[in-house]
């Protein structure tokens, strides 16, 4: 019943209005109110505070600014190892596996097309057909700074709009094509193991999504599609990013979803769906290819 209830509640209630107050609301600096919301929000969700930069909630001078808070230089350790593609973010696997032709599995009874997911990118979904995909949850416990897979140069970016329903086990079980219809930043990357996508999948109170070389991507919330266009690896102003660097981040929590090549990457025999996820653990390793792949120096 309540689940239900939970599920009404996501089609009825105004979330783009709810998504914009959540976010003013956790821009503001309200002194002793912020740290009580802070401390509940720690407290309710068993947040370790032990792993941050910053332990002391008193020191955070906005909601935002705790919620993004970064961690301990040593928290989360990244394998060197040039052939291991590492775990992006904290959270868990809500799925992963092989992309069959160009679906993609949800959850029981429900999957969803590249094409969908890539916002009618007809050329780039055709590089992922058969290859692997792995869509990772964030809870609100979580921390919601993002990471390289593995070195990449960003080539393009698009900012999708969309619905902003909530992103869950739950909802992933009950509503159809969710990640797809949710609001949505796209970042293709050219990578060792050959075209790789990280996309930062936006949901109700999610009040922003971030890039490490755009700053803010959304909001505004402007309802049109929006793309940048990056230089290759030899050209001035490219943007090479290394196996665990900070990407993005999320202003409230979310999902991070990965696609692949086909070919390229055999996924990690420990990892499924509800698998706990760390930054920096494996996530796959690199095949070998015959073809020679553009290999980014460290």
């Amino acid at each position: 019943m309540f689940d239900r209830v939970k599920l009404g509640l996501n089609h009825v209630l105004p979330k783009k209005w709810l998504t914009e107050l959540a976010g003013w609301g956790a821009s503001r600096r309200g002194g002793w109110l912020t740290k009580l919301v802070i401390d509940i929000f720690v407290w309710f969700y068993k947040v370790d505070m032990s792993e941050a930069r910053k332990s002391d909630t008193a020191s955070y001078r906005t909601f935002n600014d705790f919620f993004v808070r970064p961690l301990k230089d040593d928290a989360r350790p990244v394998d060197p190892d040039a052939n291991l593609i590492v775990l992006p973010a904290d959270g868990a696997i809500s799925q992963l596996g092989r992309i069959e032709g160009d679906q993609i599995f949800q959850a029981k009874g429900h999957h969803y097309t590249l094409d969908a997911l890539l916002a009618g990118q007809e050329e780039m979904a055709a590089q992922f057909r058969d290859g692997h995909f792995v869509t990772t949850y964030l809870a609100p416990r979580d921390y919601h700074r993002v990471h390289m897979p593995c070195n990449g140069i960003l080539r393009e970016m698009i900012y999708v709009p969309g619905d902003l329903y909530s992103v869950n086990p739950l909802t992933a079980r009950n509503i159809p094509n969710l990640f797809a219809r949710n609001e949505r930043v796209i970042c293709y990357f050219d990578t060792d193991i050959g075209p790789m996508v990280q996309i930062l999948v936006g949901a109700t109170i999610v009040g922003s999504i971030e890039t490490s070389w755009a700053g803010t991507v959304t909001p505004p919330r402007e309802g049109v599609i929006k793309r940048w266009h990056y230089p290759a690896a030899e050209s001035e102003g490219a943007i090479v990013l290394l196996k665990g660097q900070e990407m993005g981040r999320f202003k409230l929590g979310s999902t991070v979803i990965n696609l692949f090549a086909p070919g390229r990457v055999k996924l990690a025999e420990s990892l499924e769906a509800e698998s706990k996820t760390r930054l920096g653990q494996p996530l796959a390793m690199a095949l070998p290819q015959t073809d020679p792949v553009d290999v980014i120096a460290d």
